[in-house]
C-alpha cells in the first residue's frame, strides 16, 4: 500500500498503542564541511558492525549528494522518494550489501518530506517499524554543513559522531556545527573521530584542539572515539568501489574501523520509546514540522 494511502488514527495515539520492540541502535555521522571522509566512514563503520554480527541499516541521508552507492558501486532503480510518492515499498528500495548490511540509497535532490499528510507520516513511520525486530542499527550518512536537512537527521539520532581532518576549515566548521545543534536543538553530547590522520597522535591533537574551544565558549560534552589513519589502501578501495574493511580487512584503516566498531557496540543502548524506530522518524517528522524549510 502505497504510504499516501495509509489509513491510521491520529499519528500520536498511534505511536502509543504500536508494539514495542527491541531498542534499535542509531548513530549519526556528519561533518561541518564536505573532503572529511563522512561518507567513507559511514560505509566502513556499517560494514565493520556488520561483520561483528550486528544487522545494520545504513542509511544515506545525503538527499542532494548521494555517494553510499557509488562507494560500494551500486546503481539503485528507486529510493525514498519512490516510497514516498507510493511507487513501491520501503522493502522494495532496501539493497542487500553482503551479510548483515542492508542500504537505503538517497532520494538524489528531490523534495523530502515537505508537504506530507499525517497519514503519509504514519505510514512512513509504520513503513521502518515493520522490520524493527529485524535490525540493531541503523546508520545515517548525512550531508556536510549545517542545512536543515542535516540538523533534522542529527537530531533524531541518538548518538552522533562528529568526524574532523588535519584541515583548519574542518575544525572550524565543526565547532560552528556543534554549537549550532547545542544552542538551537538543545543537544549536548557529541562524539568526535579523527580521519585520515598521520598518527595516533595527531588524532588525539585535533580532538584536543576542538575540546578546548568548545570547552571555553560551549556548554557542551564532546568524547573523543578515536582516529582513522591516512592509507592509500583507502583511496585504492574507493576506486574500486569497495569499502576498505572489505577490500584490504588487514589495513590499518581497517583495523581502525573495527576498533571503532567494537566501541559503538559497547555504547549503551537506548531505553524507553527513544529506543524504537518509529520514535527516530517521529523525531524527524517533529523536526520538519518545526521548520518548514527543512529538509528540502
Amino acid at each position: 500500500m502505497p504510504i499516501g494511502e495509509v489509513k491510521t488514527m491520529d499519528q500520536a495515539t498511534g505511536l502509543r498503542n504500536m508494539v514495542r520492540k527491541r531498542p534499535v541502535q542509531v548513530i549519526a555521522v556528519t561533518g561541518g564541511k564536505g573532503g572529511i571522509g563522512k561518507t567513507n566512514v559511514s560505509v566502513n563503520l556499517s560494514m565493520a558492525l556488520a561483520a561483528k554480527g550486528r544487522r545494520v541499516l545504513l542509511m544515506d541521508a545525503d538527499l542532494g549528494l548521494s555517494n553510499v552507492d557509488i562507494l560500494l558501486g551500486l546503481q539503485p532503480k528507486y529510493n525514498l522518494s519512490h516510497v514516498i510518492d507510493g511507487e513501491c515499498t520501503l522493502q522494495d528500495i532496501l539493497i542487500e550489501v553482503g551479510s548483515n548490511l542492508t542500504v537505503i540509497p538517497a532520494s538524489s535532490g528531490k523534495a523530502f518530506m515537505t508537504a506530507l499528510s499525517r497519514s503519509e507520516h504514519a505510514g512512513i513511520i509504520q513503513a521502518f517499524s515493520e522490520f524493527e525486530d529485524q535490525l540493531d542499527v541503523l546508520i545515517i550518512d548525512t550531508a556536510a554543513g549545517i542545512s536543515e536537512s542535516v540538523t533534522s537527521f542529527t537530531c533524531a539520532a541518538q548518538e552522533i559522531i562528529t568526524v574532523v581532518c588535519d584541515e583548519p576549515a574542518s575544525l572550524t566548521d565543526a565547532y560552528a556545527q556543534i554549537k549550532m545543534l547545542s544552542r538551537t536543538y538543545g543537544i549536548y553530547r557529541f562524539k568526535v573521530l579523527a580521519n585520515m590522520v598521520s598518527s595516533a597522535q595527531q588524532g588525539r591533537e585535533l580532538f584536543c584542539k576542538l575540546n578546548r574551544a568548545t570547552d571555553q565558549f560551549l556548554d557542551v560534552a564532546l568524547d573523543y572515539v578515536g582516529s582513522i589513519p591516512d592509507d592509500d589502501l583507502v583511496r585504492k578501495a574507493i576506486m574500486k568501489q569497495r569499502a576498505v574493511v572489505d577490500a584490504h580487512p588487514r589495513s590499518k584503516s581497517a583495523t581502525a574501523f573495527s576498533l571503532l566498531a567494537d566501541k559503538a557496540i559497547e555504547w549503551p543502548l537506548p531505553t524507553g520509546a527513544g529506543g524504537h524506530m518509529e520514535f527516530f522518524v517521529e523525531r524527524l517528522i517533529e523536526a520538519r514540522e518545526a521548520d518548514p524549510e527543512a529538509l528540502l
